[in-house]
């Protein structure tokens, strides 16, 4: 029986830029696509900005320490045991307030191997320095072939930059930036 992909990869991938770690329980690939589901060690003051996911759910349930979630404007402040979805294209936020770690599990339905992929690649750059201090990659091309990855979307007034990144994401494919990430982190 061949291996596949997902078994030659660390479960456990760690951004050292934002001191965040996440580990894959299961992937899309081992689900049939029916989920992504992961663990999240948010660091205190850890966040991600604004955005949303074109065919995917998020669901955040607390494990330990607390998270805010914010999903179309709409405040949840969870502790252990609470959770929050974001469905597919309404827009979110997650944050942890606290002083302490917080440990997150997110399942996303369906799963997203694209998703887990722009994942790897980002907490990849960041082991190699090329991040910025809030984990945007430094590389505009690279920073493009992420978002598409995860079918990340920016709302409100940076979505007039849709079209920009989908210029550069094509620039990055014909300059085969892509199939760098791809041997380098994936």
């Amino acid at each position: 029986m061949k291996a596949s992909a997902s078994d030659e990869r660390p479960r456990k991938i760690y951004n050292p830029v934002q001191r965040d770690a996440a580990t894959f329980l299961e992937t899309s690939e081992e689900t049939g696509g029916v989920r992504t589901l992961a663990e999240l060690e948010v660091a205190p003051g850890g966040k991600v900005t604004p955005h949303y996911h074109l065919t995917f759910s998020e669901r955040f349930k607390v494990l330990e320490g607390q998270l805010t979630v914010e999903i179309d404007g709409v405040h949840h402040d969870l502790g252990p045991g609470d959770e929050a979805v974001a469905a597919a294209r309404s827009v979110h936020a997650w944050s942890n307030p606290g002083e302490e770690r917080s440990l997150v599990r997110v399942e996303l339905r369906p799963g997203s191997p694209g998703f887990e992929q722009g994942l790897r690649v980002v907490y990849g750059l960041a082991a190699d320095g090329l991040v910025r201090k809030n984990g945007v990659p430094r590389n505009p091309l690279h920073a493009a072939l992420v978002l598409q990855m995860g079918e990340i979307r920016l709302p409100g007034r940076y979505a007039v930059l849709e079209r920009v990144l989908g210029l550069l994401t094509r620039v990055a494919r014909w300059r085969g930036v892509d199939r760098e990430l791809e041997r380098r982190y994936l």
